[in-house]
């Protein structure tokens, strides 16, 4: 059985939708993220912020080797999938799932969490945003399924998403 892996920006819903889908079908739930901080034992922004982005990248790609195929929805980091050897891995487990999500919408779901992510942490954090979803947005297209999640109940793009898993079977 395939694993479904959600990918796409910070914000999007990864975790939030990951945990709801796993739950609704039964599937062992994995965020990428929360392994990486119970290995480092730190939050990821503060490991980010002493060591860099390359080192928080090796343990990313450390920790996306260890997860193999199954009846599993795995919510990646928003840049996980930057990483060929993460990417091919990944694709090798299952199926991709972008939940796409517009600027503007990720603008207003970060603007009390910006401090939390390392990326943002920037003067204009909006602009570096705008750019960073504009730099991957082609890796997150090349999912096998494509689900927009602005204006959507997170029930509701659970339920999308399994309809086009069964269609796509």
């Amino acid at each position: 059985m395939d694993a479904w892996i959600l990918i796409g920006m910070m914000g999007a819903g990864k975790s939030t939708i990951g945990g709801l889908l796993a739950e609704r079908t039964g599937r062992e739930f994995v965020d990428t993220d929360k392994l990486i901080e119970r290995r480092l034992g730190r939050p990821i922004s503060q490991f980010f912020g002493h060591y860099g982005e390359e080192a928080f990248r090796d343990h990313e790609t450390s920790i996306i080797k260890t997860i193999s195929a199954g009846p599993i929805v795995v919510a990646t980091g928003g840049g996980a999938i930057l990483r060929d050897e993460n990417r091919d891995h990944l694709r090798s487990i299952g199926k991709l799932i972008y939940l796409q999500s517009e600027p503007d919408e990720l603008i207003r779901r970060l603007k009390n969490s910006k401090k939390k992510r390392p990326l943002l942490n920037t003067e204009n954090w909006e602009s570096s945003l705008t750019s960073i979803l504009e730099s991957r947005k082609g890796r997150y297209e090349e999912a096998d399924l494509i689900v927009t999640v602005d204006e959507s109940h997170q029930e509701d793009v659970v339920e999308r998403i399994i309809k086009l898993l069964e269609i796509d079977s």
